[in-house]
């Protein structure tokens, strides 16, 4: 070969080399996005059946709602069970339409009304991502809901009525932190799904926007962090740090919040969390109505029973033990407008997630072998209406409906 074709044929195999390189780089780029936004999804939480030890994205965790159980799918790339035989596209239209790739309607329990927030680049990013997973043949139990919801058809009525496929378009007026939080808090994050109040068809409310929402009898408190918001007196500070290590002076993130700081939101870079948290700081909010002073026989019943039974953790003033024990004067579970989140810890008790930073283990015992329906009621109608945050009494009945569930969940 002479020196010109040999210098020509090795120039064009460098070409060829250098733009394989930089394939593998855009590749590898891609799953890394598609990797941060899956956490920043809290994916792996729902599509994990961590009730029976089950193995990460392959699904089968039930997912109760006030209409059925829901079984979440299988995401790992398996041919039979999961995303397999998936394109993007029709990937992207389960997570900005809610449409599968049978072209069947999505049931809403799969937030792809947060989820079409996201662009087309960041929903390949995340299938990316998932397609880069071991595949595992898992099958995904049949959900268990009563006709007519069992006809996925059934779905579209509630999409016209309910869910709008947009794009986040960011606000010129605020700052590009603010704009970021406000994507994370409504896209990926979908910080509504819990803490949003919802109709009677399952649908989030506008006009209860991050003010507390009901899930499997747990209520998801008010995260409005501005002036009367239900954590008005948490800093910009404070909300990151119950977000990345797992405790805060306020509170520790217990149950299914726990589980999204573990798998989800401690993974999460400071700069993205600190864009949350002033996106949170300026959602103001109503002041409440004020409550009727609870019979002063009930406050006074509730108080020794606060003095027997809290007050060695919780301190004789509620005031607590910064980063161990919650000050209860000001909790927002305590003062919830919804006392189910309250009723539930005293009598099934709580633990704290573990996270990198922070691995102990901070729980509280269950209370149901010692305190009466009456008592659990009496209790918390004291801290409801003794503390910074005045909330209405709670009923024997509304403690003994949690018991009653409580027992049934069980079995």
């Amino acid at each position: 070969m002479k020196a010109p074709a040999l210098i020509s044929a090795i120039g064009g195999l460098a070409a060829l080399m250098a733009t394989a390189s930089t394939a593998q780089e855009l590749s590898s780029s891609q799953i890394e996005r598609g990797r941060y936004l899956t956490i920043a999804g809290d994916c792996q939480a729902c599509h994990t059946d961590i009730e029976n030890n089950g193995l990460p994205f392959t699904g089968g965790r039930a997912l109760g709602t006030p209409f059925g159980t829901i079984y979440s799918p299988n995401l790992t790339p398996d041919d039979e069970t999961g995303l397999g035989r998936w394109t993007r596209e029709e990937f992207h239209d389960a997570l900005n339409e809610g449409i599968d790739d049978e072209g069947q309607h999505l049931y809403p329990a799969m937030p792809y009304p947060n989820y079409t927030l996201m662009s087309r680049e960041e929903t390949d990013a995340i299938f990316a991502y998932l397609q880069s997973l071991e595949p595992v043949h898992a099958e995904t139990p049949e959900n268990d809901l009563p006709f007519p919801l069992n006809i996925r058809m059934s779905v579209s009525g509630w999409k016209l009525l309910f869910f709008e496929d947009e794009e986040f378009v960011p606000d010129p007026d605020r700052s590009e932190e603010w704009n970021r939080g406000r994507f994370l808090v409504d896209g990926p994050l979908h910080c509504g799904a819990c803490h949003s109040g919802k109709n009677l068809l399952g649908a989030s409310q506008d006009d209860e926007y991050l003010r507390g929402g009901l899930l499997e009898n747990w209520f998801a408190p008010n995260i409005r962090a501005g002036a009367g918001g239900g954590i008005a007196h948490w800093d910009t500070d404070d909300i990151v740090e119950f977000l990345k290590y797992g405790r805060a002076e306020h509170t520790a993130p217990m149950q299914r919040m726990g589980e999204v700081v573990s798998i989800s939101t401690q993974h999460l870079r400071e700069e993205d969390l600190r864009a949350v948290a002033t996106y949170l700081k300026s959602l103001e909010d109503e002041l409440r109505e004020e409550e009727d002073t609870p019979d002063p026989v009930r406050l006074e019943t509730g108080a020794g029973l606060y003095f027997d039974n809290c007050a060695a953790c919780h301190a004789a003033d509620q005031s607590g033990v910064p980063y161990f024990f919650a000050p209860l004067s000001s909790s927002n579970k305590v003062h919830a407008e919804d006392p189910s989140t309250a009723i539930r810890i005293i009598l099934g008790g709580a633990r704290a997630q573990p996270t990198d930073t922070i691995p102990s283990m901070l729980a509280m015992p269950p209370f149901s072998w010692k305190l009466s329906d009456e008592q659990i009621a009496d209790l918390l109608t004291y801290l409801r209406g003794t503390g910074d945050r005045r909330a209405g009494p709670v009923s024997a009945a509304q403690v003994t409906e949690m018991r009653e569930y409580l027992a049934e969940e069980e079995h």
